[in-house]
């Protein structure tokens, strides 16, 4: 049981993860109609910066110098590149942030060089939140923060007894995801602000005459983005980790996230990030072949597709592409995504 309760919450701190990337990648294409290539970089650059602060000034002033450093990088981009283009439609858009991420990549190189930082959490968030511990006697318990020494040792050689950690660090990423969720969806449901953002998306000419600055909004609109993206960086390189390549890593699922939940939709966002970190999660928890598998579903399978190589392939191999394979199922069965409203 702990097993399932300790892998269901690295799921969901995964998938939460994801969102956090996503809701600025969602909130630049539903304001803007702009599908931002360069949006997994600017979260690496959210990494890289909040080492560099935290090692002057610690750890929570980098949780939001980062973020605003970001977001002011995303608006000089739009303010004097993605602005010139924006009037040539929706390719320029994509070429010019396809661009930049590889710009982004050989900047972070060259100032913080190719190899891993060591980018570590605060105290505060070092070690675990809480403790699952499974007696095979007294049943489940749990224990906030770290158990004590001698705790998970059996005194009884036919006790079972098992520990299960759950990391801070992954609680805090959870805590962080579902507030930045609460406080997106106020700003444009229940604010002014709110409303003139979506106001100039679908009728920009009755905004400009109201008096406001609709090239503005977009700019504020895809700083914004970017400094969720950034945000997420700090907490996703402190947890895991700081290196070139973690744009890479994650760029191309947030991607999937977003359509797969729904182009522009916040709440499909949200429900596909959990999805695809509980699925992948999962599978690389339960490391079965895929024989293996069907054999415990009842599922007989012949003397040749038992000696297929591809049927010797366990679930952990197989996760990678379980998002995109999940991204084709979508597009085939329902290309407006989970929650959307616009065909992908």
């Amino acid at each position: 049981m702990e097993f399932f309760i300790i892998s269901m919450l690295n799921g969901l701190s995964y998938g939460l993860l994801l969102f956090m990337l996503s809701s600025g990648l969602t909130l630049i294409f539903s304001m803007m109609g702009v599908l931002n290539f360069a949006h997994a970089s600017f979260y690496m650059v959210g990494a890289y910066v909040g080492y560099s602060v935290s090692r002057v000034a610690g750890f929570w002033p980098a949780l939001v110098i980062a973020p605003i450093v970001v977001g002011a990088l995303g608006v000089v981009f739009e303010r004097l590149f993605l602005r010139k283009v924006h009037k040539f439609g929706h390719v320029p858009e994509l070429l010019i942030t396809f661009g930049l991420s590889y710009v982004i990549v050989e900047l972070v190189q060259l100032v913080w060089g190719r190899i891993a930082l060591d980018f570590r959490p605060p105290e505060l968030l070092q070690g675990p939140v809480f403790t699952l511990i499974n007696h095979s006697v007294n049943g489940l318990s749990l224990l906030w923060g770290a158990a004590p020494a001698g705790t998970c040792d059996a005194a009884d050689a036919t006790v079972r007894l098992v520990c299960s950690p759950f990391p801070a660090t992954r609680g805090f990423m959870m805590l962080v995801a579902l507030v930045m969720l609460a406080s997106v969806w106020l700003l444009l449901k229940r604010t002014r602000i709110g409303l003139v953002i979506q106001a100039a998306l679908t009728h920009p000419e009755a905004v400009e005459t109201l008096g406001h600055n609709v090239p503005a909004v977009f700019m504020l609109v895809f700083g914004a983005g970017a400094a969720l993206a950034g945000l997420a960086g700090v907490i996703g390189g402190s947890t895991f980790l700081t290196e070139p390549a973690m744009a890479a890593t994650v760029g191309s699922v947030i991607f999937v996230v977003v359509v797969v939940g729904g182009m522009g939709s916040l709440p499909g966002a949200f429900l596909a990030s959990v999805l695809i970190g509980v699925i992948q999660t999962f599978a690389v928890a339960f490391d079965y072949s895929l024989g293996t598998l069907a054999s415990q579903l009842g599922i007989q399978l012949g003397a040749y597709a038992q000696g297929n190589s591809f049927v010797k392939l366990t679930l952990s191999q197989v996760a990678p592409i379980l998002p995109y394979l999940f991204l084709v199922l979508i597009l085939i069965f329902r290309p407006k995504g989970l929650l959307g409203t616009r065909e992908g």
